[in-house]
This record gives structure tokens, sequence and C-alpha cells, in this order.
């Protein structure tokens, strides 16, 4: 929205966040080890706030905060409790989103941004961080004149590649190779080969991956995934795909997600692959959804059960996609920029059949009731599921490893593209 919109971004932190909470029970501790007053050397302290540490903190603090915003007339959006609407009546707006103690504002005139800045210094110790650079370990650069903005981790990339020693690794194009495979039959089978593998940061490196792939590089999504599935029992091979991951993103350390200030439209595309796993023998369902020419959501996971058919998985990844269709198009619709119907692309006209035509199928009689939800939100028109070929279809980077044209073609309209 910030740059189809034209929109100012700025950031506010507020300093010891916790300690602003308010106890909604009796909490007592022990009095510091340096704190001696003579002939009280029994007793205990009462809280009268919330301190670090408590495991109620964190929701303390929340609660104060959401009580404070809404007080000031901003309205709690039900489709993301941590995100704030307010308008105004000559149909300026304000969005502030809370993480933790990071807050981003946003909105159309910068004078009423200060103006609540100083409400929130008013209340709480706050640091005024100006237009924003970096949130959450993601660099944030802004071109106004080209309407353009950058989401890039270069710096946490260099960061995790030093930490594995894969920061003068060879280059690759590529996460996975074509016809790659991976098995818990690759484990480790016996102590020795446990002990082998636990001084290895297996754990350690993929939830770095994970990290990067929820924040900027979704493409790696199918990669991570399968990595994912054998950290309680790593094996070498599934080591050394992590290395390889990680020399791919040695490659593309310039590679940010852009966000054009093209046509504020969603784009949906889904798609399920069915030799993804090779221990439960379960398909794979990938989705991505675009919007303003960069990915704001993509999903890579092994289906639930185990399907008869290319076209009951491609059906019931449709459903799961449609789902998140249902949830985009609240969000928006709280933020005044409702989407009527949109559109989601998948590659198999049969499961395209099925979702259109309610009629008794005798094959698919079988399938959860459940998963037929796609049909009626096919029906009520909040989803236009429409063909596409399979080489234009971007979640096809997200089931499983294409070849080197095909994934950059992928990366790049997903939004990845060189800084």
């Amino acid at each position: 929205m910030c740059v189809t919109f034209d929109l100012h971004l700025e950031q506010l932190d507020v300093k010891t966040a916790f300690l602003h909470g308010e106890l909604e029970k009796e909490i007592y501790m022990l009095k510091p080890e340096s704190f001696v007053e003579i002939g009280k050397e029994n007793l205990v302290c009462r809280l009268n706030k919330s301190l670090y540490g408590l495991k109620q903190a964190p929701m303390c603090w929340y609660k104060r905060f959401d009580s404070f915003i809404m007080n000031l007339g901003y309205n709690r959006l039900s489709s993301d409790h941590c995100a704030y609407y307010k308008r105004f009546k000559d149909s300026d707006f304000i969005i502030l989103l809370l993480y933790v103690d990071d807050m981003l504002v946003t909105g159309l005139n910068k004078d009423r941004i200060q103006e609540l800045k100083a409400q929130l210094a008013r209340e709480f110790e706050m640091k005024d961080l100006g237009p924003t650079n970096k949130i959450l370990g993601m660099q944030i650069h802004r071109d106004k004149n080209n309407m353009k903005i950058w989401l890039s981790q270069k710096n946490y990339l260099k960061k995790i590649l030093r930490c594995f020693n894969m920061h003068d690794c060879k280059l690759i194009s590529t996460p996975l190779p074509v016809n790659f495979k991976l098995s818990s039959s690759m484990c480790p089978s016996n102590e020795a080969e446990r002990k082998e593998m636990s001084r290895v940061p297996y754990a350690s490196a993929v939830g770095s991956l994970i990290f990067v792939m929820i924040c900027t590089i979704p493409v790696i999504a199918q990669a991570v995934g399968v990595v994912s599935r054998y950290m309680a029992n790593p094996g070498g091979e599934h080591w050394i795909v992590v290395k390889r991951i990680l020399r791919y993103i040695r490659g593309t350390s310039n590679v940010a997600l852009c966000y054009r200030g093209s046509e504020f439209t969603v784009r949906g595309y889904v798609d399920s692959y069915f030799a993804g796993d090779l221990d439960k023998k379960k398909f794979i369902t990938g989705y991505m959804f675009t919007l303003a020419g960069g990915t704001v959501c993509c999903v890579s996971k092994l289906q639930t059960v185990v399907v008869l058919s290319t076209t009951e998985a491609e059906y019931m990844a449709s459903t799961q996609a449609c789902k998140e269709v249902i949830w985009i198009q609240k969000l928006l619709e709280e933020l005044r920029h409702k989407q009527q119907k949109i559109l989601v692309f998948c590659d198999s006209q049969s499961a395209l059949h099925i979702a259109r035509n309610p009629a008794f199928h005798s094959k698919t009689k079988h399938i959860g009731v459940q998963y037929h939800f796609v049909r009626e939100i096919v029906e009520d028109g909040s989803v236009d599921l429409q063909k596409i070929h399979t080489k234009e279809n971007l979640a096809d980077v997200l089931t499983k490893p294409i070849n080197t044209d095909n994934f950059v073609w992928s990366r790049s309209s997903c939004g990845l593209a060189e800084m």
C-alpha cells in the first residue's frame, strides 16, 4: 500500500515495553540478593507492574497498548490483532502495525503521523526512528521516484554464511537440482553416526533459512521444507543439501524482494506435486499470492492425507489456497481496499472442473467434505479459478525442483530482482 498509494512510512520503538504492562493477578518474587533489609530477610516482594521474565509480560504489554490506542479512536483489525486503522473525515487514514515493541506507522498526512507519535510519547517512553529503513532484520530501501520498495536481508545473509563457514563457497543458480530426492533412509542408523552429526549445526542452519524464506526469499520454500523434515535425526546427505541451499543464498545476496507502484490487485497461484515425499507418499501443496508486483504470501507444505490421484491433490491444494483468499479479502476490506473477486490460477483442468461443477462425481465421492469448501467460494464469486499453463504457474517453484531457466523466471515473477 505504501508504494502504490505513495504513503509515508515511519518507525517507532517502545523502550522497556514490558514494564508498561498492568498485572491482572497478584505475583510475588524473591528479593534481589543485593537488596537486604535487616529483620525482613524472609519477606518477598509483590509486583505492582509487569516485569521482564514473566510469562505474562508480553500479553500484559499488548493489552495495555491495545487499550490506549483504541481510546485514541483506532480500530483493531479482526484479521490481524496487531494492526490498527483510523480513518478521518477527509478520507485520510493512518495504519499502525505493532510487533512486540516495534511499530510501523503509515498514512497520507505526515502531520497526523507526527500527532500520533506525540500521543504515544506522552503515554510511553518512545524512540522515534524516523522514516523506516530497517525492521525485524530486513533492510527497507525506498525509491519514491520510481515507486518501488525493496526488502532485503543482505547483512543477515552475510552473517549466516560466515556463521556456517559458507562465505567463500562456490555459487549455484538453484537451491536444489532437478530430480532431487531425500528420505529418512539417509538418517543415521547407529550411535556413532548420530554422534558425528551432533557436531553439525543442522537445526541452527535450517532455522536461519526458514527466517530468510519467510522474510525475503520465498522461492527457497520448497527446498527449506524438505530439509526441515529431518531436524530430529539429520544425516550427512541432508546436511549436504542444507549447504547447497546456503550456496544458492550466497549467489543471490544482492537480490531483494521488490514491490512496485503498479495496479493494486491480488493474484494467486496454486500447484501440487506427487513425488515430493518418499517417506509418507504425500503430495506437496504450494500456493503463492502477489500484490504490487511482489510476493505477499507463499506456502509449501505436505498435504495432511495420502490422496489417490493428482486431480484430488490439486483440488485439495486449491481449497487451501482459497482459505488464504478469504483472509486476504477480509484484511483488505478492513483497510478500505476491498477486492470483490481474487483470481487464482491452477494448472489442473480436472481440479477446475470439480470445483466449478458441484454435481456428484463417482470418482471423487470419497474426498473429505471440508475440501469442497472451494466450490462454495467459487460459486459465491469470492474466487475466480482459472487455468494456467504449468510453465507460467508461479506455484510450481514451491512444489518441486525445477530447471535453471524456469527457476530464474519464477524468481523474477514473484518480485525478486537485483537492487
